[in-house]
């Protein structure tokens, strides 16, 4: 696999949305390997799929050669980004982001390959350097290059500003220490590229304009596209919450089972920036019509899910689902939940029952399901949304709950 091939291959996967300098970028490229970066804020104990574009951006940049460095904002998340929020982020404590630094880095481990090869990914913590910036220094030697013109026509404070939501001085200042780790790591890893969602465009071109200047070096940013459905949704939100990338969060049955559930004309897209399948073969997937799509979308679910939790969970999430969809059986891998016993033995609603298995967000939501038609247990329509259940109901030590024909708990007690 040739360096220069990552560029070609990144736009026809439809990972780049904007470039500085993208035939500047190409010769560097063609030169040897280069090294990027992108940075991620520590907020959660995980990252959910609205992360895993950077991520396989990251794995496609290291299977050409170059070497992938994660950045994680141990010290950014003290401050907290404002691109795209409408209020200030609730601030952590230095605790709370530790642990979730720790939880964060389990995502990256089954998709890249870290070690101290050239090419080997590496892990960085932005408050190594930022936790040791005096404030005089930084207003002397970056302030300077910083005009309060042009940072209040970067989106992330321009729109806050015109919505009239606050923005804090202490998140004002976010550009200004994210554009500081582009130098810092030019510096300590001669990174010649950093890399992030459109969103991020005004601070990685503060950070390349505060390298230029300050060292005359030519760095590089490149920006993926905003991921959402074919239906306009956002790309990882569900009713029943945030498609997490590790375990603990969210098993790979159900990380499957949303892959599964890929609308039809977003297959073809998923299939070329969430797996590693050749692009002839997902030509091939892309162009199947009908009842043959839900091939293609197993087969998404299947290598995605393979990516995150490994081939044997996959293949598993997908003999659980045949099983449980194609023969009517509540097979013991599918997800369950656990209810007091003597709470089901008194007898629970069966709306309140969905929305205690996650199979709703709420028990308004729970009861429309009802009233929809599209909630089942044991394989039989619930038609009333109040109906009791109770252990009366269990089959094999379990109840099974559906939602519409694709999502499936088991009920069990404690």
């Amino acid at each position: 696999m040739t360096t220069n091939g990552f560029l070609d291959e990144a736009i026809t996967r439809g990972f780049v949305f904007q470039c500085t300098d993208i035939e500047a970028l190409r010769a560097a490229m063609d030169a040897g390997p280069i090294t990027a970066y992108i940075g991620f804020d520590c907020t959660a104990n995980s990252l959910h799929v609205g992360s895993l574009v950077q991520i396989m951006i990251l794995r496609l940049l290291q299977k050409h050669g170059h070497k992938p460095i994660v950045l994680l904002g141990g010290g950014t998340t003290r401050i907290g980004d404002p691109s795209g929020k409408d209020e200030s982020r609730q601030l952590l404590t230095d605790k709370a982001i530790a642990a979730n630094m720790v939880g964060i880095r389990r995502c990256f481990t089954p998709f890249l390959h870290f070690g101290d090869g050239p090419s080997d990914a590496m892990l960085a913590n932005n408050a190594d350097w930022l936790d040791q910036l005096g404030y005089i220094p930084l207003l002397r030697d970056v302030g300077v290059h910083f005009t309060v013109n042009r940072m209040l026509s970067f989106d992330s404070v321009r729109l806050r500003l015109e919505r009239e939501q606050p923005l804090t001085f202490l998140e004002f200042n976010y550009m200004i220490l994210q554009s500081y780790d582009f130098r810092e790591l030019s510096r300590r890893h001669n990174v010649t590229l950093q890399i992030g969602g459109s969103d991020q465009w005004g601070n990685i071109v503060a950070g390349m304009e505060l390298t230029r200047r300050t060292d005359a070096k030519a760095v590089y940013g490149l920006t993926t596209p905003l991921i959402t459905t074919a239906s306009g949704g956002k790309m990882g939100k569900t009713a029943q919450g945030a498609i997490w990338l590790t375990a603990d969060r969210l098993s790979a049955y159900d990380y499957w089972q949303f892959w599964r559930n890929t609308e039809d004309a977003d297959v073809g897209r998923f299939l070329r920036l969430f797996t590693d399948l050749p692009l002839n073969e997902i030509a091939r997937l892309d162009a199947l019509g009908g009842a043959e799509i839900n091939e293609a979308k197993k087969i998404l679910a299947t290598e995605a899910t393979a990516l995150a939790h490994g081939a044997e969970q996959a293949a598993l999430a997908a003999e659980t689902a045949r099983r449980a969809f194609e023969q009517g059986e509540a097979a013991d891998t599918l997800p369950s939940v656990t209810v007091p016993h003597a709470d089901l033995a008194a007898g629970i609603p069966a709306f309140r029952l969905f929305a205690l298995a996650g199979l709703a967000a709420s028990n308004a939501e729970a009861r429309r399901l009802v009233r929809g038609g599209g909630a089942r247990i044991n394989d039989e329509p619930v038609t009333d949304e109040g109906q009791v259940i109770s252990t009366a109901q269990m089959r094999d030590g379990a109840i099974k709950l559906s939602a519409g024909r694709k999502q499936h708990r088991l009920v069990r007690t404690e």
